[in-house]
């Protein structure tokens, strides 16, 4: 694959703390003034938020049935359950309505529900809840639908619903359209008359709610903690805002996902990816399981994934390992596809002046695999810091997937060009499409004007959050337990960096596989490891400036062979001013 695109110098965003504040909190928790300063600059200068923050416990989640229509939704299913109704959870094909449809179809079975379940083929079946699904399991004699991650926009698919006489039960977190689909319970929080007071779940935490709220009218509280593991996986793969129930959700399943026990699937999952009795970090979601659950949608079938996660029998070591395994060879596939599609995509946008001089990219072929545009957008979107549309051909129809950059509405702008769609939905960060081929020069033109007049050079100018500055003789073990306190670390509780300078270089830089830099950092006598990711290019300005550098980094653990080290994991470096 050709080599990233050179970065354009980062702007270093200084995060500003009340020093009142971070000392007070420091003294009333005891805990490290480094990490009362991130607590501050994170919105949590109050004790018992900052307590709340660090320490989540299931206790904080919130009563399911402030959610509008959940109590519909339990009553519905506890009668279905009682009369021995089928019922059908109707997922997605991502990780996080794979989770969904794991959590939920395995809590009616243990409620003693008739039940299967429906992910759609996204390329036989397409996207979200449809009329021909329905049609499908009406066939199976099913009485009760319930969609989990999909079918807030789903109005045709609920009218087919009622004609069949099928209960649908609708789960969602995505942005409703002003009329809600006429089901019999739409559970969202983001509907306008809902109360609840997270909006920010993902699909699989409402999933998570309606799960809470049959144990708790069961008499089955017990259970819960048993699917947070499962709903963690989802939360943290959909880059929702790791705060308030998400926080609690990702926060708890970790620990569980670290000590176990674990399920057949769980387990099988966790040791084909080495992971089984480590302890995970968001990071071991996002860049290992998390890839491997989306393959399975993305280049096969998504019931491969699901059907490995809802394994349970120990005596079936060997289906689960053989699943995990087909999702590793789905993965390798992805990544390959996903290789090819950014050279011609990167190709494009750097010699063609159609594409590469507007504030928004969006890029076409025929034969790109749509299980990857996805992934392939939000490439783009780091490698130029601008919103990207990727869209795949497939004779008279493409199939498009967007990524946005913070101050830029993606659905929003499709929504200025939403006479151009045969469908279209999402979040003002990613969103995807369908267009009649044919229209695809006019959909360029109209959205990326939407998008000159709309975006200027402060807003495509990257940008580096940096919390506050750090010496290197204050990287000290109260830090750094302060720090694993605060994981996991994701949207809307991002890693926090760090500056140090001047700091010197002791030893190095050396390029590591043609991309990175490797090198010893230096602070009055306290000696760093260091590592600059993506910044092989510029090793010769390193060694240049190294008697005076400014640093801009995360801390990470390492552990190897009984031995605990702390790195710096550079995130820009410059000549010291």
């Amino acid at each position: 694959m050709d080599s990233p695109p050179s970065p354009r110098p980062l702007v270093w965003d200084q995060g500003t703390v009340d020093e009142t504040q971070a000392a007070a909190l420091a003294s009333d928790l005891g805990i490290d003034p480094v990490i009362a300063r991130l607590l501050v600059l994170r919105g949590f200068a109050e004790p018992e938020a900052a307590e709340r923050f660090l320490h989540p416990t299931i206790d904080h989640l919130h009563d399911p049935f402030q959610l509008t229509d959940l109590p519909k939704a339990v009553d519905r299913l506890l009668h279905a359950i009682e009369c021995g109704e089928r019922i059908a959870v109707h997922g997605d094909y991502d990780v996080d309505g794979v989770t969904s449809t794991v959590i939920l179809r395995r809590l009616l079975e243990l409620l003693g529900a008739e039940v299967i379940h429906f992910i759609p083929d996204r390329l036989k079946d397409g996207y979200g809840l449809e009329p021909a699904a329905i049609d499908r399991l009406a066939a199976q004699q099913v009485s009760v639908v319930v969609s989990v991650d999909c079918g807030i926009r789903s109005v045709s698919a609920a009218r087919r619903a009622r004609e069949l006489g099928i209960d649908l039960v609708v789960t969602d977190h995505h942005e409703p359209e002003p009329a809600l689909p006429p089901a019999l319970a739409v559970v969202n929080p983001k509907r306008p008359d809902c109360p609840y007071p997270d909006k920010d779940l993902a699909g699989v935490g409402v999933a998570l709610k309606l799960v809470q709220a049959l144990c708790q009218r069961t008499g089955h509280t017990r259970w819960l903690p048993g699917f947070i593991k499962m709903a963690a996986l989802g939360t943290v793969a959909d880059v929702v805002p790791l705060r308030g129930e998400n926080r609690v959700i990702a926060k708890l399943g970790l620990e569980q996902l670290s000590q176990g026990p674990h399920t057949t699937g769980l387990r099988a999952l966790l040791d084909a990816t080495d992971l089984l009795g480590q302890t995970l970090t968001s990071s071991h979601i996002a860049f290992r399981l998390a890839p491997r659950i989306n393959a399975a949608g993305r280049m096969s079938t998504p019931d491969l994934a699901a059907r490995l996660l809802l394994l349970a029998d120990d005596g079936r070591e060997a289906e689960a390992k053989s699943l995990a395994d087909q999702l590793e060879v789905e993965n390798q596939r992805h990544q390959h596809e996903e290789a090819e599609i950014l050279t011609a995509a990167r190709r494009r946008v750097d010699t063609d002046p159609d594409v590469g001089a507007h504030a928004m990219l969006i890029v076409w072929a025929e034969g790109w695999h749509r299980g990857v545009i996805g992934i392939v957008a939000s490439k783009l979107v780091d490698a130029y810091h601008r919103p990207a549309l990727v869209l795949a051909v497939d004779g008279d129809v493409a199939y498009g997937s967007g990524r946005s950059i913070s101050g830029f509405d993606l659905l929003g702008a499709l929504e200025h060009c939403g006479d151009l769609f045969t469908r279209f939905g999402g979040h003002r960060y990613a969103a995807g499409l369908t267009i009649e081929t044919g229209r695809l020069k006019e959909l360029r033109s109209r959205i990326t004007a939407y998008a000159d007049d709309r975006l200027g050079p402060d807003q495509l100018t990257p940008r580096l959050r940096v919390d506050c500055g750090l010496d290197l003789a204050a990287i000290t073990p109260a830090v750094m337990d302060g720090l694993r306190a605060m994981e996991p670390f994701g949207a809307g509780n991002p890693r926090p960096v760090f500056h140090a300078g001047p700091v010197e270089l002791a030893n190095g830089p050396r390029v590591m596989k043609s991309r990175h830099l490797s090198m010893t950092l230096r602070q009055n006598k306290r000696l760093f490891r260091a590592v600059a990711w993506r910044m092989g290019d510029r090793a010769e300005f390193v060694a240049r400036h190294g008697s005076a550098l400014d640093v801009a980094f995360n801390l990470t653990e390492n552990h190897y062979r009984g031995e605990h080290t702390v790195e710096l994991s550079v995130a820009d470096i410059r000549q010291a001013r």
